[in-house]
């Protein structure tokens, strides 16, 4: 019956017992609707993660995808997370899609098309693994995107500034990777033609919270406008990303031929420069509040896999 559809939950499967992956396990539990954490999977029997797993009654297995895959009930299986490496996850893509199950990239692997909700929800659900781009570039591509609706975007520059104590070895892994798919999807999603991502692991004692920074360098347009789009974003993201805000008002300089710039691919440049500084704070789920770049990318996989899953019962 209808009543029965809406009340089943869809099960998933969580690739990754790190920082990543057992945050997204807690928001999926103690959050989610229409999702079932199905099982935790990892490669490293004494994790954390998996120990967490076990004492809140959620199914672990320690043989990764391979076990995964052998496991009863894996028809059940609808949607994997893919919180692991971006060099295991072409293999982990390929083994989804022979299982028929959809693939939610939560790596900087950028096999699939590149989705940030407030952006482009929907725009790839047909796609068997959406990319979920990186922590950085869920923070700061909606703002590119922002100021892309106002003005033409001819250069953007993120910076993403994390506590070293938030970043494990995956993450560590994959800081190459990090820079190219976040430089990608900022040209890709956000709407600037030329793009360029720097992550910074900060070691302060207290750890310092997730910052970032954006600037852009766009056709003249009305700076009250664009600041008005941007704070408009920022309230949309704030709707599945609570720690998410503005540091303080956006800040615009004018680029004159007195003080124009040579861009690359564009010559000489004049128009508006615009500068966000945004802060975010985790709900703490699993590491910390300072670690708002594991709930900024797992929130927003939640997010999408939750759209997901809507769509696939109607």
């Amino acid at each position: 019956s209808l009543a029965e559809l809406q009340t089943m939950k869809t099960k998933v499967a969580i690739l990754g017992s790190g920082n990543i992956g057992t945050d997204l396990m807690f928001k999926v539990l103690r959050t989610s609707k229409t999702l079932e954490v199905g099982v935790l999977v990892g490669i490293d029997p004494d994790s954390n993660g998996l120990a967490r797993a076990r004492r809140m009654g959620v199914p672990t297995i320690t043989g990764g995808i391979d076990d995964l895959i052998r496991m009863p009930g894996v028809e059940d299986i609808r949607i994997v997370f893919d919180a692991t490496s971006a060099k295991a996850h072409g293999r982990h893509s390929e083994m989804a899609r022979t299982h028929r199950m959809r693939m939610v990239d939560l790596t900087p692997a950028s096999a699939g098309p590149f989705v940030v909700p407030v952006v482009n929800m929907g725009a790839h659900f047909d796609s068997p693994d959406i990319s979920m781009v990186s922590c950085g570039g869920q923070a700061t591509i909606p703002i590119v995107a922002a100021v892309s609706r106002v003005a033409t975007v001819h250069y953007a520059e993120i910076v993403s500034s994390i506590a070293s104590k938030s970043a494990g070895p995956g993450t560590r892994a994959n800081i190459d990777e990090f820079t190219q798919t976040t430089a990608a999807a900022i040209e890709i999603v956000g709407g600037a033609r030329r793009g360029k991502a720097i992550i910074v692991l900060n070691p302060a004692e207290p750890p310092i919270m997730m910052r970032n920074t954006i600037f852009c360098l766009s056709d003249e347009a009305d700076t009250a406008e664009i600041a008005r789009s941007i704070e408009r974003t920022v309230d949309e993201v704030r709707d599945y990303v609570g720690g998410y805000r503005l540091k303080q008002e956006v800040q615009f300089d004018r680029i004159g031929a007195d003080n124009a710039m040579i861009l690359h691919g564009v010559g000489v440049f004049t128009g508006i420069k615009t500068s966000v500084f945004l802060e975010v704070e985790g709900s703490a789920h699993y590491l910390p509040s300072f670690a708002g770049n594991l709930d900024i990318m797992t929130s927003a996989a939640l997010s999408t896999a939750e759209r997901l899953a809507e769509r696939n019962w109607n």
